[in-house]
């Protein structure tokens, strides 16, 4: 049996990953360009500018930060150096979760025996995958703290679902949800919203187990909307669609810290867990998924139902002396744009006023010019 050592961050550090899209900037469709794309990445940024599954995105890695504005610096000077090696290239980067009339069918998977095993295995729920993710990883100290923080996060996930929803079209048309990714991902056996967990011992021993009866080949095939990571000794966040801009990544970055290192402590001050319904969370992510920021998502201790709005000012609230001490009280009071910014929202807008795919592409990405 293989034990899993947790690396042991002292503070809630923060890691933040982008999956965007590479897209032909005379045709606005999904180009598989990536390989062009990496011969032109400068040295030092080898590790944190990668390929993914398929060969028309590409992911964007944070180095270890301590604050958002940390993230903000981060990720901007990436994207710039990113943009001088596309631009020539008559590429863009788009942000978004799907792309709105690219089919999966015309993407090549990107040169690796990994990726080629997994669709082996897979067969079309894998090559179907052409989703973009946010994942944002907050620094925790013992694997048993991951595994808590995990479980008391679970109710809060569909919130941040609705927050960041930016996929209503799929295969050239409207799919009628506001984050159709977060279906596609569910075609994974691995993937959605996770088992709940009573301490690391228990994560171990389900990883083993499905590793030594050949469901996954490595941990790295789990794929739930939020999980423990021990290599870099985090809790990660993996249930949001990717935003329309670094803006509202930011804003979510914040909401996700401030809520973990909540939960944290109250863990370490011995604070009885209150229960939530399993189904409650089903119930609210399939809210988040089919009306995005305009859901109304049913608060766990009450069982009342609240618009998205009213459930992040209230959170916002709940959290801005946590937000105080971690230095992103700015970041986190922006929150309170997203449900009626939604990518999701501002696509459907666009698409209604020109009926055009190609226009929704367009105004998008100069929206983020």
């Amino acid at each position: 049996m293989t034990t899993l050592q947790f690396t042991r961050n002292d503070s809630p550090t923060i890691g933040v990953e982008l999956e965007l899209q590479l897209v032909d900037a005379e045709t606005l469709a999904l180009s598989n360009s990536i390989e062009q794309v990496l011969e032109g990445i400068p040295a030092h940024l080898t590790d944190c500018i990668k390929p993914e599954l398929m060969q028309s995105y590409l992911e964007i890695n944070t180095g270890v930060c301590n604050t958002v504005r940390e993230v903000a610096d981060d990720l901007s000077g990436k994207l710039i150096a990113l943009e001088k090696i596309t631009t020539p290239l008559d590429l863009k980067l788009f942000w978004a979760a799907t792309h709105p009339f690219s089919s999966w069918r015309d993407q090549k998977i990107t040169v690796n025996d990994r990726y080629y095993r997994l669709v082996e295995l897979m067969q079309d729920i894998a090559r179907r995958l052409v989703t973009f993710g946010l994942h944002v990883h907050i620094g925790v100290d013992t694997g048993d703290k991951a595994v808590m923080v995990c479980d008391r996060m679970m109710r809060h996930l569909p919130l941040l679902l609705a927050l960041s929803c930016n996929s209503p079209f799929w295969e050239n048309r409207k799919t009628g949800v506001h984050s159709n990714r977060s279906k596609v991902m569910e075609g994974l056996p691995t993937a959605g919203l996770p088992h709940q967990m009573r301490n690391w011992s228990e994560y171990i021993w389900l990883v083993n187990h499905l590793v030594d009866t050949g469901f996954i080949n490595s941990i790295r095939e789990l794929w739930w909307d939020i999980r423990p990571h021990h290599n870099f000794g985090t809790v990660e966040i993996r249930m949001c669609d990717m935003p329309a801009n670094l803006e509202q990544v930011l804003a979510i970055t914040a909401l996700v810290q401030c809520l973990v290192q909540e939960i944290s402590e109250e863990i370490d001050e011995g604070t009885f867990l209150s229960g939530y319904h399993p189904m409650m969370v089903e119930q609210n992510k399939w809210r988040a998924t089919r009306f995005g920021g305009e859901a109304r998502l049913v608060d766990s201790d009450n069982y009342k139902q609240y618009s998205v709005q009213e459930t992040v000012d209230s959170m916002i609230a709940l959290l801005l002396p946590r937000a105080k001490k971690l230095g992103c009280v700015d970041e986190l009071k922006s929150a309170t744009k997203l449900p009626s910014t939604t990518g999701a929202a501002q696509q459907l807008a666009i698409f209604e006023e020109t009926n055009s795919l190609q226009e929704v592409v367009r105004q998008m990405l100069e929206r983020n010019a």
